[in-house]
């Protein structure tokens, strides 16, 4: 799963390194509020999950762990 959020992410914002371990990518300004609601769109497409609205919050998408238990939360 961690490959394919990458994945999302580098071709949304080509512009960034989303391996990097530790980085938080809202206070670093790799992702803002209209790259989060894209990348809900694109993750949900991809991965065939709906995301809530209550989980859509810039703590959620913060880096790739993040990420993934708001998948992993919507899935259920």
């Amino acid at each position: 799963m961690k490959e394919q959020i990458i994945k999302i992410l580098t071709e949304l914002r080509p512009e960034f390194d989303f391996t990097q371990e530790g980085v938080d990518f809202i206070e670093e300004g790799m992702l803002d509020s209209f790259d989060i609601v894209t990348l809900v769109d694109e993750i949900e497409t991809a991965m065939g999950v709906a995301i809530s609205g209550m989980d859509v919050v810039p703590e959620n998408f913060c880096n790739i762990e993040a990420i993934c238990q708001t998948i992993e939360r919507n899935r259920k």
